[in-house]
C-alpha cells in the first residue's frame, strides 16, 4: 500500500496550483480502493471495508485553482501531464459553498470543471477532478483566493457509488459517520445529474486529505436532506438540540390546526384572510395568526398577500381526502402526546407508558371509547398510500390470475383499507376479513362504499380463529404491536391456517441493519411506549417465522418506509 507522505495531498504540497495539481496527478496514480479507506477511515477493516469497497470505487482527487484565465488553466494543466478535451462544466456545489463561506453572490462566481484522466498502478482510469475559478489581474477575488489556497476547503478524495439505491446510500453515510467522518455539505448538480454528499475525514485520517466525498449518479434528494440535516446539527449543536427540544410544540401546533378546521376553510390555490378563517373556525384572529406563522415556517401554509394558502403538505390535513393523515395529526396530539410523557416510566421499567397513564392497555382503552376506536380506525387508514404496490405482488397477481378465483385473508385488517385496495385491483379475487366484533360493521360499510363487498366474507374473531383455506394470507401492521411470544403464537395460528400453497405477507416498517436513518426506528419507540410491541429488522422476523414453521423467501419496498416480508411454509 503506498505511503501518503510520499504523493502529498494538494493540502500538503508546497507551491502554487502547478505544484498542487502535480501532487493530486501523483496520488491518484498511486492510490487504489481497497488502500485508500483504511487511510481516511482509521478503523476500518473486515466486513465494513469489504462492504465498501464493494459498493464504491475510488474515482479521483480534487482541488480547486484560480487560474487568470481558460487558456491559462489548459497551458497549466497540460504542463503537469493533465491534458484535457472539450469544455469544462459549471459547478453548482462548490459555487454555492464558496458563495456561502465568503458572503458572496454566486452568480459572481464563475467556477468550473475540468477532468483530465490519470491511469493508476492498478490499470483502472480515474481522474483529478479541477474546480477552476478565473481570477483575472486585478480582480477583486484575489482575496478569496489567497484564502482558499491557504485552507484548501474543496480539496477532497471521491468514491463513486455504483448501482445505488436509497438503503445502500443511507448505509454508506452512516458507516463513515461511524467511523469518524463528520457531514459537511453537498448537493445536487442538474447539468451533470449527479448527487455530491460531502464528509470531512476524522482526526486520525492518513489520506492527506480532510474531506471526503461520494458521489451518485441521479438525483437523490431523500437521502440528500438526511445527509444535510446531520451537517447542520454537526456545526451548531446547542442550535440543533434546541430545535429537537421543541419538536412537542411543532406536534401540537398541527393538532391543534387539524382540531380547529382550519384546513378545510383553506385552499391550494387562492389565499384566506385570517379574520376569515378565526371565524370559520371559532378561534381568536391573533392566536390564530401566531399558530400560522409558526406553520408557514414548516411549510404547511404558506403566507401569500394578506392571507394564507394551504401547501401540499397541509393539505393532508383536510379532514376529506381519502388519504387525509388529519386522524393521526388529533392522535399524536391527543392520547399518544399523553402516553409520551411517560416514555421515562417505560424506559426505567419495561412497561408501555400508555398503560401508566391511562390505567388500562391500549387496545382495552380504545375499544371502550367509540370516538377513540373511530378515530384509531381512520388512523389506520390513513397510510393507504403504503398499499399500492401490494397489488401487483407475485403473490396476489398468481392468486387472481389463477384458474379459479383466489382469496385472500386479511387478518386483523381494521376497517378493510388494504383488502379494498387488492379487490378493487384485481375484480376475480374473494377477500374474507378476519377483526374485533365491533369494526366489523365499520368494515362492511367501508368495503360497500368502495363496490367490494360482495366479493368479501366479514369474520369476527380473534387471532386463534384464522380462517383456512385462502390462498394469500395477511398480517398488516400487526406483529410490530406484539412482544415475540405473541407474535410466535399469532403466525403458529396463520401456518395452522394456511394450505401447502399459500403465501403469507407481512407489511411492516424494518428496522435498517446498518443503523441508518428511518421512520422504522421513530415507531419502534412509539410501540414500546404505547403497547409494549416493537419494529424488527428483518433477520428477526426470519428467525420468528422459523419458530412458526415458515420460511422467509422474499422482501420488498413499500411506500412510507415500508416493507412486505414474504413468506411461506417450510417444505
Amino acid at each position: 500500500m503506498p505511503s501518503p507522505t510520499t504523493t502529498p495531498g494538494p493540502a500538503a504540497a508546497p507551491g502554487g496550483d502547478a505544484a498542487r495539481l502535480r501532487a493530486a496527478a501523483g496520488f491518484v496514480r498511486e492510490q487504489d480502493t481497497a488502500g485508500l479507506l483504511p487511510l481516511l477511515l482509521p478503523g476500518l477493516d473486515g466486513p465494513e471495508l469489504r462492504m465498501l469497497a464493494e459498493r464504491c470505487r475510488f474515482a479521483h482527487a480534487a482541488l480547486l485553482v484560480f487560474p487568470p484565465g481558460p487558456e491559462a488553466l489548459r497551458t497549466t494543466l497540460a504542463a503537469c501531464g493533465l491534458p484535457v478535451d472539450g469544455p469544462g462544466r459549471p459547478s453548482v456545489v462548490v459555487r454555492e459553498r464558496l458563495a456561502a463561506r465568503h458572503g458572496r453572490d454566486a452568480t459572481e462566481l464563475d467556477v468550473g470543471i475540468l477532468r483530465p484522466e490519470v491511469t493508476g498502478l492498478d490499470g483502472e482510469r480515474r481522474v483529478v477532478e479541477v474546480f477552476a475559478l478565473t481570477v483575472p489581474p486585478g480582480s477583486d477575488l484575489a482575496r478569496l483566493a489567497e484564502h482558499e489556497r491557504a485552507l484548501q476547503h474543496e480539496a477532497h478524495v471521491a468514491f463513486e457509488v455504483e448501482h445505488p439505491d436509497p438503503l445502500a446510500l443511507h448505509g454508506l453515510c452512516a458507516t463513515l459517520v461511524r467511523h469518524g467522518a463528520v457531514p459537511d455539505g453537498g448537493g445536487y448538480n442538474p447539468h451533470e445529474d449527479g448527487t455530491v454528499f460531502y464528509f470531512t475525514a476524522p482526526a486520525g485520517s492518513k489520506a492527506g486529505y480532510r474531506r471526503v466525498e461520494l458521489y451518485v449518479h441521479g438525483d437523490h434528494q431523500d437521502v440528500l436532506a438526511v445527509h444535510l440535516d446531520r451537517h447542520h446539527r454537526a456545526r451548531r449543536p446547542a442550535e440543533s438540540l434546541l430545535h429537537l427540544l421543541t419538536g412537542a410544540w411543532t406536534t401540537q401546533a398541527l393538532a391543534a390546526f387539524a382540531e380547529l378546521g382550519v384546513p378545510d376553510a383553506m385552499d391550494t390555490r387562492a389565499p384566506a384572510g385570517v379574520q376569515e378563517l378565526a371565524r370559520t373556525a371559532g378561534a381568536d384572529p391573533e392566536s390564530l395568526a401566531r399558530l400560522l406563522r409558526y406553520l408557514a415556517a414548516l411549510d404547511v401554509v404558506a403566507e401569500d398577500g394578506d392571507g394564507y394558502r394551504l401547501t401540499g403538505t397541509g393539505e393532508l390535513l383536510r379532514a376529506d381526502p381519502p388519504d387525509s393523515l388529519r386522524p393521526l395529526a388529533l392522535l399524536y396530539g391527543g392520547p399518544f402526546y399523553r402516553s409520551f410523557a411517560a416514555l421515562g416510566h417505560t424506559v426505567r421499567t419495561g412497561q408501555p407508558g400508555f398503560e401508566h397513564v391511562f390505567g388500562d392497555n391500549h387496545f382495552d382503552h380504545f375499544a371502550g371509547d367509540p370516538e377513540l376506536a373511530g378515530l384509531f380506525d381512520r388512523s389506520m387508514a390513513a397510510s393507504t398510500r403504503m398499499f399500492e404496490p401490494l397489488a401487483q405482488h407475485p403473490a396476489v397477481v398468481a392468486a387472481a390470475t389463477a384458474s379459479a378465483p383466489g382469496t385472500v385473508v386479511d387478518i386483523a385488517g381494521g376497517t378493510g383499507e388494504l383488502l379494498g385496495h387488492l379487490l378493487c385491483a384485481h375484480p376475480r379475487l374473494r377477500g374474507v376479513l378476519l377483526e374485533r366484533p365491533h369494526v366489523i360493521e365499520a368494515a362492511r360499510r367501508a368495503l360497500g362504499a368502495a363496490g367490494t363487498a360482495g366479493r368479501c366474507a366479514f369474520r369476527a374473531g380473534d387471532f386463534s380463529q384464522v380462517p383456512p383455506d385462502g390462498d394469500v394470507y395477511v398480517l398488516s401492521r400487526v406483529l410490530h404491536d406484539w412482544d415475540d411470544e405473541r407474535c410466535r403464537e399469532i403466525l403458529r395460528h396463520c401456518a395452522r391456517a394456511m394450505p401447502g400453497h399459500a403465501d403469507l405477507l407481512v407489511v411492516e416498517r424494518v428496522l435498517p441493519d446498518d443503523g441508518s436513518a428511518s421512520l422504522a426506528t421513530s415507531w419502534d419507540l412509539h410501540m414500546m411506549c404505547n403497547v409494549g410491541g416493537r419494529e424488527r429488522h428483518a433477520g428477526h422476523y426470519a428467525r420468528l417465522f422459523a419458530d412458526a414453521g415458515l420460511t422467509l423467501v422474499g422482501r420488498s419496498p413499500l411506500p412510507l418506509e415500508g416493507s412486505v416480508l414474504h413468506a411461506r411454509k417450510e417444505g
